[in-house]
């Protein structure tokens, strides 16, 4: 059963049906947004995505909105209260991939402009491709990780079938993996 079949079946309040018709294969403008959701998707690994999106909220607190800047300059006292924070996920190794990340994409942001412009620059690499380029540069990314944030970002086509009233919407979005 596809996710879009799944989520017809949920009343309007589920969090999958929202984030279903409202956040997932959107593309996403922002460096911010961006690495937000590459951080929830990093916290969902040995997880189900259901925990994830009913602590959405509370990782977005306790990450300063997912402030890149912000994230890329937490010290130890920011990462035990992280560690301490019962509305996230509380693994040591997710927590340091974050900063680490963060700290990551202001190089690329320095390099490229921006996140989002090394993503579109890189966009028609093949999933197998971004994998490795992903592992090469971030920590905590593996194919699954990746593959789920670049489907729920906009660059890897996937999200929803083609029968399912969001893929129109996200199709006049003209997602980079339309282009």
């Amino acid at each position: 059963m596809s996710y879009c079949s799944y989520v017809v079946t949920l009343s309007n309040d589920n969090v999958h049906k929202q984030y279903h018709d409202n956040e997932y294969g959107f593309p996403l403008t922002s460096d911010d947004e961006l690495f937000a959701r590459l951080v929830l998707e990093i916290n969902q690994a040995g997880l189900s995505w259901t925990t994830i999106l009913n602590k959405k909220d509370n990782f977005f607190k306790a990450y300063n909105n997912f402030n890149i800047r912000k994230v890329a300059k937490y010290d130890q006292k920011k990462i035990d209260a992280l560690l301490n924070d019962a509305g996230i996920i509380r693994n040591r190794l997710k927590i340091h991939a974050a900063i680490e990340n963060a700290r990551k994409i202001l190089e690329i942001q320095k390099e490229h402009g921006s996140f989002k412009s090394w993503l579109d620059k890189n966009h028609s690499l093949t999933k197998e491709e971004w994998v490795k380029l992903f592992k090469k540069h971030f920590r905590f990314t593996g194919g699954e990780i990746v593959n789920e944030f670049l489907m729920s970002s906009g660059y890897l086509p996937g999200a929803h079938t083609e029968d399912c009233p969001v893929y129109k919407k996200i199709a006049k979005l003209k997602p980079v993996w339309m282009k």
